[in-house]
């Protein structure tokens, strides 16, 4: 088996989430309906519990465009501090500007 990186692995985590969150979602609804009886929502539950574990959206982790850090992620950006500070920098990030004093 070939090691993949935590990148990659992010990546797939992704696809896995988004062909599975209508299917999870449906379950969540089921297993919440305080109508239905409780054998109907255990059994919902049992169905969730099948479904593959990386297609819980928690277990997507930001990460920076750039770089692929995991750390000091900036959401709005879309990348890290360290990232940010490169590009600012180097003039590339509009409205950044190096501190001097």
């Amino acid at each position: 088996m070939a090691k993949t990186s935590a990148v990659e692995k992010n990546k797939r985590r992704r696809k896995t989430v988004a062909s599975q969150a209508a299917k999870r979602a449906g379950l969540k609804a089921i297993i919440m309906n305080q109508s239905l009886s409780i054998e109907e929502r255990f059994k919902a539950t049992l169905k969730l519990a099948e479904l593959p574990r990386d297609g819980s959206k928690t277990r997507i982790r930001n990460r920076c465009e750039v770089t692929g850090r995991p750390r000091a992620f900036y959401r709005k950006l879309g990348m890290s501090r360290i990232a940010l500070r490169e590009l600012g920098n180097t003039g590339k990030v509009p409205g950044v500007v190096k501190s001097s004093w």
